[in-house]
């Protein structure tokens, strides 16, 4: 994006919403602020004094961009704000000049590609991160039910920081076999060697590991300082993706959990005190609250940016529906939303055969909850997984059922969350949306 591209981008929308234009004097600090300048940088070759740009001007200039976007702008993540609108934009003109009403070519699944105009912001969320990436010694903490978007946002935070000339490395932990969660020495080669590899480094763990001298954790950390770090020459963002796998089955991963997640907090600390620590930046993703107990001083869950994904609001389905190229009313978004909520994944499969033409939205309505509605592989996999444990099943059963919230052992409520069926606000457990308590309301009825 050049700086004309982005001014216009900030120019029309200011417009949009006040009906005047951005004057010259607020030109030059977004033009600055784009380009790194300081405000004395900014007044330079000009009749505006630094300290006018800086105590007048900008504080009004951020507050009215960050009304009209509808997330924070300040002079630190103005560029990033005005590149991803200005993609968002691009995207946008193309489907209107493309004037397509079809959606993907492929069935929406799983994360939703870097590439992909169907990914929708949550302000502030974006911005926040990117910027919070950019500090030394970073910790960004994503927490969300299955399919809410959590690993979409992780990559594009990956890729944010990639331009910005940061070495990054993504671990899904559910890819680590059974075995190695029996034993924390494992785990934690398994781990190090995995990051050599995407790094392109020469796994040389034999060189600083001594698990009977110093211990599995140190000799992590030993080859973490000693070895990666100092082999690389540009902050290290590392991604772990699907932590929750760490706790969920067994009392030794349970207690593999703990070390690795103590671990994660130490090095967090060390920044505070070293620069090669200062290099690393941490993305943490997981499902739920995590339910194993944890010092307060040992966990990397009460540190850093936390994030939490909610579900798309109204404003946000109705551009969803308008980038499939369908020019929904609000009457048309609050009735798919009384089914599915703004569940983004449901939607997704939603938007993608309306947009198809395949169904219309009167007869998904109709037939969502039934076996011939196109929720209907989805929900069986639900009901399956849900029929393997006859206590959770009775349970959602309970939540499904009733008229107001219920309450749940803190094991249910953990598994029912991960699997993104139920609403979590205090203690009161909910469906996660109308789709779920019908489906299952049937299905469960005879168990």
């Amino acid at each position: 994006m050049n700086f004309e591209e982005g001014f216009q981008i900030a120019d029309d929308a200011v417009f949009d919403q006040t009906g005047k234009r951005l004057n010259n004097v607020e030109e030059t600090v977004i033009r600055g602020s784009c380009n790194d300048q300081t405000y004395t940088e900014m007044g330079n070759g000009t009749n505006y004094s630094p300290r006018y740009l800086q105590h007048d001007i900008a504080p009004k200039l951020w507050k009215l961009l960050t009304d009209v976007f509808g997330e924070k702008v300040d002079k630190k993540n103005c560029r990033v704000v005005l590149e991803r609108r200005s993609r968002t934009s691009a995207n946008t003109s193309t489907q209107s000049q493309k004037y397509q009403p079809l959606a993907e070519s492929k069935f929406p699944e799983g994360e939703v590609p870097l590439d992909s105009p169907f990914y929708i912001d949550r302000p502030p969320i974006e911005s926040l991160c990117y910027e919070e990436i950019l500090q030394s010694g970073a910790l960004i903490r994503i927490k969300g039910p299955r399919q809410m978007g959590k690993t979409s946002l992780m990559r594009r935070i990956l890729e944010g920081a990639t331009k910005q000339g940061y070495r990054t490395v993504s671990l899904n932990l559910r890819q680590a076999e059974g075995t190695l969660l029996t034993n924390l020495d494992k785990f934690l080669r398994w781990f190090c060697a995995n990051i050599s590899k995407q790094l392109q480094l020469e796994p040389l763990l034999n060189d600083y590991w001594d698990k009977e001298l110093i211990g599995s954790m140190m000799s992590c950390t030993t080859y973490f300082q000693a070895y990666l770090l100092e082999k690389i020459d540009s902050p290290l963002i590392l991604a772990l993706d699907e932590v929750d796998r760490l706790f969920e089955d067994t009392d030794i991963a349970t207690d593999i959990a703990k070390d690795f997640f103590a671990l994660l907090r130490s090095w967090y600390e060390e920044a505070k005190n070293l620069d090669i620590w200062k290099k690393l930046r941490l993305v943490i993703v997981h499902s739920t609250e995590v339910y194993i107990p944890l010092k307060f001083n040992q966990s990397p869950f009460n540190v850093g940016l936390p994030v939490e994904l909610s579900e798309f609001n109204a404003i946000q389905v109705k551009e969803l529906a308008r980038l499939h190229g369908l020019d929904w009313t609000d009457n048309q978004v609050e009735q798919i939303m009384a089914m599915v909520g703004g569940h983004p994944y449901l939607l997704r499969i939603a938007l993608y055969q309306i947009s198809r033409q395949d169904i219309t939205l009167e007869q998904l309505i109709q037939t969502a909850a039934t076996e011939a509605g196109i929720y209907s592989d989805h929900l069986r996999r639900h009901l399956v997984n849900l029929q393997e444990d006859l206590e959770l099943c009775a349970a959602f059963k309970n939540v499904v059922s009733a008229d107001n919230p219920v309450q749940l052992e803190p094991r249910q409520v953990y598994q029912l969350q991960k699997m993104g069926l139920v609403q979590v606000q205090g203690n009161d457990i909910t469906p996660r949306c109308n789709l779920y308590r019908q489906y299952f309301c049937d299905r469960l009825r005879g168990n």
